[in-house]
């Protein structure tokens, strides 16, 4: 698979509403690299006309009332999180900001949330991305517009177009709007943190922390480095009487992991934890950076197996971060554990290669070619990126 060079991303398209859009995907001669607001490199591995979203931007339908927010897809997430925190709410899923990991630029956008389904330390309480999205609009390979959910709740495809939209990378649609359900904010935050925990030992503080009944919504592990120890970090938000009794009641179900400190400071605990969402620490260094998806129990197996790499937990270890050599075959390593891994920071030429994503089976790999058949029959939406 080529590379979009750069005189073809200087050109690229850059539709300013859903007719436009359309337009554009009906009339395309060849493939065309769809993109969000370029803080990931994905359109530059396809070989095709770049197209971005980013000309469609606006939040078209606010109702904080009804928990219910419509927005364009080229819409910057910072102007929705604005909007939102003027009235008290918040996207739940607590989407990652790609942009420190991976060195680029651009402006992190609605669409692409969707798109990549991207999701957070909270996604272990509230759900992922696709789990909070209500409805989408997106124009399909053959330049129509197609819609799903919304306030409407209609089907007339017969798909679950909602969920088949989020993650698909654009491979099935070029996504014009998205709707979500919101949250309301929570009055105040506290951050345990357990502190000098092997990895396995920090699983098990997680997993039980997780189990018990006092709504954790974040919980990560960070390992030594620098001279500090290694870290775990609980964290638990709501009411303020609400955060300080299940805090007192954590500190005696964790009692048996060791001296447990507690952050309560708003700032500092909202750093601590945009630092794991963003995954600061693997920014700095060479190689590569792989996002691993596992049961919590096996990642002591994945870490055993991944030589000299710094890493980080999210999702009481369901989630791993590694940073690993280049050449490190990682699949291979990691054969016998189920999950799958998906390559996030490489060097384009490495990334072109292939192997971004985990390779399907069978049943579910004809599964794919079937949906891209009915939504790309002429195979010009980013064609070949998740194979």
């Amino acid at each position: 698979m080529g590379t979009v060079d750069d005189r073809v991303w200087r050109e690229m398209l850059r539709p300013e509403s859903e007719a436009e859009l359309a337009e554009a995907v009906r009339s395309a001669e060849g493939p065309l690299a769809v993109c969000g607001g370029g803080t990931r490199p994905m359109g530059r591995l396809v070989a095709g006309q770049a197209l971005t979203v980013w000309g469609m931007s606006g939040i078209t339908l606010y109702e904080p009332g009804a928990l219910t927010l419509v927005a364009k897809a080229g819409t910057p997430v910072e102007t929705v999180d604005e909007a939102l925190r003027a009235e008290g709410q918040r996207l739940a899923f607590e989407p990652m900001d790609h942009r420190v990991l991976l060195g680029t630029d651009g402006v992190p956008t609605l669409g692409g949330v969707v798109a990549a389904n991207v999701s957070g330390p909270r996604r272990i309480q509230a759900g992922a991305c696709r789990d909070s999205l209500l409805g989408v609009r997106f124009v399909d390979g053959n330049g129509t517009v197609l819609k799903n959910g919304g306030r409407v709740m209609k089907n007339v495809t017969g798909y679950d177009l909602v969920k088949l939209m989020a993650g698909s990378f654009g491979t099935l649609g070029v996504l014009s709007e998205v709707s979500f359900k919101v949250l309301p904010a929570p009055e105040t935050a506290a951050c345990l943190r357990l502190e000098g925990l092997e990895v396995a030992r920090a699983v098990d503080a997680m997993s039980l922390a997780l189990g018990s009944p006092f709504e954790v919504t974040g919980a990560a592990y960070l390992p030594a480095e620098g001279g500090k120890e290694a870290t775990t970090l609980i964290r638990i938000e709501g009411f303020d009487a609400s955060v300080a009794y299940r805090t007192d009641r954590l500190r005696e179900v964790l009692e048996s992991f060791g001296e447990l400190s507690v952050v309560t400071d708003p700032e500092e605990v909202a750093l601590i934890w945009r630092d794991v969402r963003d995954v600061t620490r693997l920014s700095a260094g060479d190689g590569v950076v792989w996002r691993i998806s596992v049961k919590p129990t096996d990642a002591p197996a994945v870490i055993a197996a991944l030589p000299d790499a710094d890493f980080q937990l999210d999702w009481g270890g369901g989630l791993i971060w590694a940073r690993l050599d280049t050449q490190f075959d990682l699949r291979a390593a990691l054969r016998g554990i189920a999950g799958h891994a998906t390559l996030v920071r490489a060097p384009l030429e490495r990334r072109a290669c292939g192997g971004i994503f985990a390779p399907q089976s069978a049943p579910l790999a004809a599964l794919a070619e079937g949906l891209r058949a009915r939504f790309d029959p002429r195979g010009i939406l980013n064609p070949g990126l998740m194979l």
